[in-house]
C-alpha cells in the first residue's frame, strides 16, 4: 500500500483527497534541473566555496536574490538580480564580516528581509519605518557555522549598504532545544506585530537536532519566544524531519499560514517539506515532500533544502539550495522547481 492510500485509509477518502488537494496548492515537481546560482571561480571571492540560503523577492520591477557566500573563513551576504528568475547576475556582497565586531568577526548571514506575505504574489519588499528592515545570523568563530549563532535586525535605505543592530535573540537565553545555536530567521510582519521565525540546534557536538520556534514583538526590540517552541518539531522515527526541521519560509495563503522548512532524516537526506495552519503557533505538517534529492549525477543528488518561493506568470516558484558531490569537495549552488512544467 502507497503512503498516500495508506493515509486515506486512516482517514477516509474524503479526508485523503481534501489533504491531496490543499497539497497541491503547494506542489512544484517540475525542476529546473540546473544551477541558477553558483559558486564564483574567483578564489579571493567572498563565495568562492559555495552559495547557500536563498532569499528571493521583487523590487522596482526586478527580481533579486540574497544568499550567503561561504569563502573558507566563514558566512557572507551576497545580492544578485534577475528579470526571469533563471539568469542571475551577481551584484556584489552586501553584508561583510567586520574583524572588530565580537558579533561578526567571522560571519554576516542576512537571511530575511520583510515583504509581502501572501504566497502568490512577487514578494515585493516592504519598508519598515520608511526604511527595508532585514534579519540576520552570524556564528561567533571561524569556520562552516561554528559556535553558538546569535539572531538580529538590520536596516538599510538602498538594499546594498546596512546598518547592524546588536542581537536580539541569543541561544543562552533560550530553551535546552536551541542553546546549540541560533539559524535561519525568517521576519514576518501581520497585524502590527513582527514575527521571527527561526531554527536552531541542541548543544551536542554530535549528532544534535535542529527544530523551528518563533518570537513575537510589538516594537521589534522586545522580543517574547512562543512559550510552547518548537512549533515545527523533529518528527518520530523514519521521518523525514527526525533530525532537523530547519530553515523556515513563511508566507499567508489567504489566512492560512504556510511555512515551507526542510528535513533532514536520519539516513541523512535533506528534502523540502511544508507545514501548515491557522495560525503560527498550531501547524499541521503535509505527508509528502515538497522537493526530493535528485538521482546520482543530478544538481541536488545528496540534498535539495533551504526553500525560498515566490509567484510569477503564473507559476509558484521555489528556489532550493542544491547539493552534489561529497564533502568537503561537495558543490553547493542554487536551482529552482516550479508548479508548471519548463519549456
Amino acid at each position: 500500500m502507497t503512503r498516500r492510500s495508506l493515509l486515506t485509509a486512516m482517514l477516509g477518502p474524503a479526508a485523503g483527497s481534501a489533504m491531496r488537494r490543499d497539497f497541491a496548492r503547494y506542489e512544484t515537481p517540475f525542476k529546473y534541473g540546473k544551477l541558477v546560482l553558483s559558486a564564483s571561480p574567483d578564489k579571493d571571492a567572498f563565495d568562492s566555496r559555495s552559495v547557500d540560503c536563498p532569499f528571493v523577492f521583487a523590487h522596482e520591477g526586478e527580481y533579486y536574490m540574497a544568499y550567503v557566500g561561504y569563502d573558507g573563513t566563514g558566512y557572507q551576504t551576497g545580492l544578485a538580480s534577475s528579470r526571469n528568475l533563471l539568469d542571475w547576475h551577481k551584484i556584489g556582497c552586501i553584508l561583510k564580516r567586520d574583524p572588530a565586531s565580537p558579533v561578526t568577526r567571522y560571519n554576516i548571514a542576512m537571511n530575511w528581509v520583510v515583504r509581502e506575505n501572501q504566497l502568490r504574489t512577487v514578494g515585493r519588499l516592504r519598508k519598515i519605518r520608511g526604511r527595508f528592515l532585514g534579519a540576520y545570523h552570524a556564528y561567533p568563530n571561524p569556520g562552516y557555522e561554528s559556535g553558538p549563532a546569535a539572531i538580529g535586525l538590520c536596516w538599510s535605505d538602498n538594499l546594498l549598504h546596512w546598518d547592524l543592530r546588536e542581537p536580539c535573540l541569543r541561544p543562552r537565553d533560550g530553551a535546552a532545544w536551541e542553546t546549540g545555536g541560533l539559524y535561519k530567521p525568517c521576519l514576518v510582519e501581520h497585524r502590527d506585530k513582527f514575527y521571527l521565525f527561526y531554527n536552531a540546534k541542541t548543544a551536542e557536538a554530535n549528532g544534535w537536532h535542529e527544530q523551528t520556534g518563533v518570537a513575537v514583538s510589538s516594537d521589534l526590540t522586545s522580543w517574547n519566544r512562543y512559550e510552547r517552541n518548537p512549533i515545527i518539531a523533529n518528527g518520530g522515527p523514519g521521518s523525514p524531519d527526525e533530525r532537523f526541521a530547519s530553515d523556515p519560509c513563511v508566507v499567508m495563503d489567504g489566512d492560512t499560514w504556510a511555512i515551507f522548512y526542510y528535513g533532514l532524516d536520519a539516513k541523512g537526506r535533506a528534502r523540502d517539506l511544508l507545514a501548515t495552519g491557522d495560525d503560527p503557533f498550531h501547524l499541521e505538517k503535509a505527508n509528502e515532500i515538497l522537493i526530493d534529492v535528485g538521482p546520482p549525477g543530478a544538481v541536488d543528488a545528496v540534498y535539495a533544502h533551504k526553500p525560498s518561493v515566490l509567484y510569477h506568470a503564473g507559476a509558484l516558484y521555489h528556489f532550493y539550495c542544491a547539493v552534489s558531490g561529497k564533502y568537503p569537495n561537495e558543490i553547493r549552488g542554487i536551482s529552482v522547481a516550479r508548479s508548471r512544467a519548463w519549456k
